[in-house]
């Protein structure tokens, strides 16, 4: 994924949930399930984009946001970055996340 259009998505007044995730990794299978449950339950609320990091369109992306472990997930609204955890997250837990933040972001 070019800069420019990562920028440009991130920006976004909508919440965008960034999953950072590696082909390689068995976490990362493990959580597409879950992300695609939440991108379904609350598809009014948060759009799902996923960045394998493993590519090497996305190195600078890796550097920028210093993922360092896979997966990681990344929360924005108008390119301000909300939340960030690494490893497995539950759906609840994410939606949870999603929803508080949401209440947080509404002008």
């Amino acid at each position: 994924m070019r800069i420019s259009d990562f920028d440009s998505i991130i920006r976004s007044e909508r919440l965008m949930l960034i999953d950072f995730y590696a082909t390689w990794c068995g976490a990362c299978s493990a959580m597409d399930q879950t992300l695609d449950r939440v991108a379904l339950a609350l598809s009014d609320l948060v759009t799902v984009v996923r960045i394998d990091t493993s590519t090497p369109s996305s190195r600078e992306l890796v550097r920028r946001y210093n993922i360092v472990a896979v997966p990681t997930l990344i929360l924005f609204s108008h390119g301000d970055r909300l939340w960030r955890e690494s490893g497995i997250v539950s759906f609840d837990r994410l939606c949870s996340t999603i929803r508080c933040f949401r209440r947080l972001t509404i002008f």
